[in-house]
C-alpha cells in the first residue's frame, strides 16, 4: 500500500495576501490530488480557510512569543508530524525561525529562508499572487488560470444586499496612514456616484467607524454597512457590485479577484509591481502623497472599465 504523501502549506495572513493565493492554492490541489494537504494559518483566517475546497486540514497557529513554552512546542509539534514537503507561502522571519529549529533535515522545505532545500528564485518586482504560483509550480502544483478557479463556495449564489450597488472601502491599516485616501476624497467620489443614479455603500470593520463617520457626514444618502458583514456577506456583496474602490486593503482584493469593477488607490507605501490586485476588471491609480488623486480621477478609470 503506498502511504499518502502528506504536504503543509503555510500562510498565516494579511487577507489580501490569502485571497491572492487563491489559485496557487487550486493550482497545488490539480497537482497533488492524491496529497493530504494541510494549511497552517492563523487565528483570524482557520474559518476562511476551512471554507476553501483545496484543502483536507487547516492547523491553527497562534504565532505566539517564543518564550510561551508550551505554544512554542504545539507548534513544533505540527512541523514534526512527518509531512513530506513544506511549501512556505508566507516567507516571514517567523516561518524561517520554524524552518531553522522545528524542521528535520530530511523534510523537503520550499521558500526563501537560507538553506531550504527547494529555495525560491529572486522574487524582486514580481506580484504576490505570481509568487505564490510559481511557489505551487516547483512543489508539483498544475497551473490553473484564473478564470478556471471555482469561487462558487465563496461567491455563493444567494442575492446579495443592495446588488450592481457602488462600494467604497475607506479604511486600511491604522499603522500605514499613507495607504489612506482621505475620507473627504472618498465623499466627493460618493456624491458623484449618487449624481449619476448610483447607489452607493460603504464597507470595513469596526477599525474603521471614525473614517466612516466623516465620509457619512459629507455624503449622508450612503448606505453604511461598516461592521455589519461577516466575510461571506461581504464577498456576495462584492461580487455583485457595479464597482468597488478602496484603499490598499484586504477586500479590495477579494473584489478584484470576484470579477468586480475594482479600483485600487495607492499612496506611496504600496507597490502596484509586487501588490497590484488580480482580477479581470481591475484597474489601480497612485500618488504621493495620496491626497493629491482626486475623484474625477477616479470616476474617469471606473468609466473605461465600463467601456464608455
Amino acid at each position: 500500500m503506498v502511504q499518502q504523501r502528506q504536504v503543509l502549506v503555510i500562510k498565516h495572513g494579511a487577507l489580501g495576501d490569502v485571497v491572492q493565493g487563491f489559485d496557487a492554492y487550486a493550482s497545488l490541489r490539480a497537482g497533488l490530488a492524491d496529497a493530504h494537504i494541510a494549511v497552517l494559518t492563523s487565528p483570524a483566517f482557520a474559518g476562511f480557510m476551512r471554507m476553501m475546497p483545496w484543502f483536507d486540514e487547516v492547523l491553527i497557529d497562534p504565532r505566539s512569543s517564543f518564550l510561551d513554552v508550551p505554544a512554542t512546542w504545539r507548534v513544533r509539534s505540527v512541523f514534526r508530524r512527518g509531512w513530506d514537503a513544506i511549501i512556505d507561502l508566507q516567507c516571514s522571519g517567523r516561518t524561517a525561525s520554524y524552518q531553522k529549529y522545528f524542521v528535520r533535515p530530511a523534510v523537503r522545505w520550499f521558500g526563501t529562508v537560507k538553506g531550504a532545500s527547494d529555495p525560491y528564485p529572486n522574487f524582486t518586482a514580481v506580484n504576490n499572487h505570481q509568487r505564490m504560483l510559481t511557489a505551487a509550480k516547483m512543489a508539483g502544483g498544475r497551473i490553473i488560470a484564473p478564470e478556471a478557479v471555482d469561487l462558487d463556495w465563496l461567491a455563493g449564489s444567494g442575492t446579495a444586499p443592495m446588488a450592481r450597488a457602488a462600494v467604497l472601502i475607506p479604511g486600511c491599516s491604522l499603522a500605514k496612514p499613507r495607504k489612506r485616501w482621505p475620507a473627504d476624497r472618498y465623499a466627493e467620489l460618493a456624491l458623484a456616484l449618487q449624481a449619476s443614479g448610483q447607489t452607493v455603500v460603504i464597507v470595513g470593520t469596526e477599525a474603521d467607524r471614525p473614517v466612516a463617520d466623516t465620509l457619512m457626514a459629507a455624503a449622508p444618502r450612503c448606505h453604511d454597512l461598516v461592521g455589519k458583514t461577516d466575510l461571506t456577506g461581504l464577498a456576495r456583496l462584492l461580487h455583485s457590485a457595479d464597482l468597488v474602490v478602496g484603499n490598499d486593503t484586504g477586500p479590495l482584493f477579494l473584489a478584484a479577484r470576484l470579477g468586480a469593477r475594482t479600483i485600487m488607490v495607492m499612496g506611496p507605501d504600496t507597490d502596484p509591481a509586487m501588490s497590484a490586485p488580480i482580477g479581470s476588471c481591475c484597474r489601480w491609480v497612485k500618488a504621493d502623497p495620496i491626497a493629491s488623486i482626486t475623484a474625477g480621477e477616479v470616476m474617469e478609470i471606473a468609466a473605461k472599465l465600463a467601456g464608455y
